[in-house]
């Protein structure tokens, strides 16, 4: 038996956007740029895919602009912030992606940048009171960039919060909404959001197409230049059977989006109660184990065990596929940021078990039977 629980690394292509993938890559295989018939066939999905997305989102379609994925995404719209819109200070938190992380790093050693950290509590959450002193306390133009689902600990931001923080204090608001896009209704414009990134492999979409939201207030020059595609913002040929499978899949997503929520949060909940019941001295990280949390992840910290580096790889052996932390991470050797930033105890072995629609309770039953193993707790 194989158990996929690694759905925050990236989720199984739905089958109904693979059949609206496939007319594209056999019939509609024309260059967008092209001006002959083929070409005007495949610049119409484009076009298309962009309005069928927008229109979930309280946007314009020329709000979107479409990228390899959600890193991109993350890199060009803080790059741009400080390179077109003049900012020179970054609010962000040490528990971001990398993306954003090492982003705003290479910023603040580079072109001089204030980088600012906002604090964490116990559990990661952000602490808005001291987000506020921040704000409050600069004549700098600044950009707050916070994840609206942490990949690794599944804490969620307050999106509406901050965006009103923002709005108050002048400030840019540009969140990571990679791990929540397609799992949570997100109206831009109610958000007071100026920036959001997405990557469709997150919501059973194929992998290595995503977009970027940009408000229509602010203008970002390209990152990538050499052609004029995506209206002069990205250069490169368009991945069009990726686009119309990214359209389909946010199509998908919004069809049933709380029969979703409710089936993904009752099996990780019902994970949550048979760990309990059957591992001893288990803890889970940040707020994963909370209903209120991003409901695809939990982060569960098991008691130490001489297995070291082979934990994983003996859930691998039983079938069963989960990660140390980010995937993005993997091979690090370093452990997560993530957890160091709310001092997780690194003795303790952490694995982040991550859910999708198409999981059961009997991958979990499966799952706590194969641990209680390797723990050797009695049947």
């Amino acid at each position: 038996m194989r158990v996929y629980l690694d759905n925050a690394a990236t989720t199984p292509v739905d089958p109904k956007v693979v059949q609206a993938m496939v007319p594209v890559l056999t019939e509609t295989y024309g260059n967008p740029s092209s001006i002959h018939a083929k070409g005007r066939e495949a610049r119409a999905l484009i076009e298309t895919s962009r309005k069928q997305i927008a229109k979930y989102f309280n946007a314009s379609p020329a709000e979107f602009f479409f990228s390899s994925g959600g890193t991109e995404a993350d890199n060009m719209i803080l790059r741009c912030a400080v390179h077109d819109l003049g900012v020179t200070r970054i609010i962000t938190s040490a528990i971001e992606h990398h993306a954003v992380l090492h982003t705003a790093e290479e910023l603040a050693a580079n072109d001089g940048i204030v980088l600012e950290l906002v604090k964490l509590d116990a559990e990661g959450a952000i602490d808005l009171a001291h987000l506020e002193e921040l704000l409050k306390d600069t004549t700098n133009k600044t950009i707050v960039s916070l994840m609206h689902g942490n990949n690794e600990i599944a804490n969620l931001l307050p999106l509406e919060k901050v965006g009103a923080m923002c709005k108050e204090y002048n400030a840019l608001f540009h969140s990571d909404t990679v791990q929540t896009m397609g799992h949570y209704e997100l109206d831009f414009k109610k958000l007071n959001m100026h920036f959001a990134t997405c990557a469709a492999h997150k919501f059973h979409g194929p992998k290595g197409i995503g977009f970027m939201y940009v408000n229509a207030d602010y203008k970002l020059k390209p990152m990538i230049t050499g052609g004029a595609q995506e209206r002069n913002m990205r250069a490169g040929t368009e991945n069009i059977h990726g686009i119309v499978g990214l359209a389909k899949a946010v199509e998908l997503a919004h069809e049933d989006m709380e029969g979703h929520q409710k089936y993904v949060t009752d099996l990780k909940m019902y994970m949550v109660d048979q760990l309990k019941a059957s591992i001893p001295d288990v803890h889970f990280n940040g707020q994963s184990a909370s209903k209120d949390s991003l409901y695809t992840v939990l982060s569960v910290c098991f008691p130490p065990n001489d297995m070291g580096d082979m934990f994983l790889y003996n859930l691998d052996i039983e079938g069963i596929c989960a990660s140390g932390g980010s995937a993005c991470s993997s091979g690090s050797n370093v452990g997560s940021h993530v957890l160091r930033a709310i001092g997780s105890v690194m003795e303790r072995p952490s694995i982040r078990f991550s859910f999708s629609r198409f999981n059961t309770k009997q991958d979990v039953d499966h799952v706590v039977t194969v641990l209680k193993e390797l723990y050797a707790v009695p049947a």
